[in-house]
């Protein structure tokens, strides 16, 4: 049997890994081995750092917050405290953006979370929707869906409607009738 290379899968293979490697040091972007080697290690960085991007933004927002809280005259773990003491839940990117875009509605916040930290706002209570009404309604509402489909005219149905009906209905053989079939067969 003759000797296959797999020349052009190879060949292939290599010259994705050295397109990938483009703009590398040294031979990291001309020889495969090393170039390959490079990119294992360039998906690491890249995965590890996606991580790490989020840890070092929080901790922007979470300076800029606390600078914004400092001029206000409040500590930023002081001003967090009064936000969810008084029922204010904001992300700390949103503060961080309203600290440098808006001062006088974060000095609003600050004011809010002050005035919870002496207790004089209530946070607001969490209402609890009780299941069953829920469930009352959606019966209902399927009862009224129902109605108004036998109320509708059968003939503006497509096809595929009127064989689930006649489906429900345990029509025999709806599977092969046509569509004048099916209308006589489900009035």
């Amino acid at each position: 049997m003759a000797r296959v290379k797999g020349g052009n899968v190879s060949k292939n293979r290599r010259r994705k890994v050295l397109k990938e490697a483009k703009g590398y040091f040294g031979s990291k972007h001309r020889l495969y081995k090393t170039a390959q080697e490079q990119l294992f290690h360039s998906g690491a960085y890249a995965y590890r750092d996606r991580k790490q991007n989020k840890r070092n933004f929080r901790k922007l927002w979470i300076t800029r917050i606390n600078a914004a809280c400092r001029e206000n005259d409040i500590s930023y773990s002081k001003f967090i405290n009064g936000l969810t003491k008084a029922g204010i839940s904001i992300n700390r990117k949103m503060l961080s953006e309203m600290a440098i875009d808006d001062p006088k509605s974060f000095a609003a916040l600050v004011e809010t979370a002050k005035k919870a930290l002496d207790g004089k706002v209530e946070a607001p209570k969490k209402v609890e929707v009780k299941k069953e009404t829920k469930v009352e309604t959606k019966k209902e509402e399927v009862k009224e869906v129902k109605k108004e489909e036998k109320s509708e005219d059968l003939s503006s149905k497509t096809l595929a409607e009127l064989k689930s009906l006649a489906k429900e209905k345990g029509v025999k053989g709806y599977s092969t009738m046509k569509k004048d079939e099916l209308l006589a067969s489900l009035k």
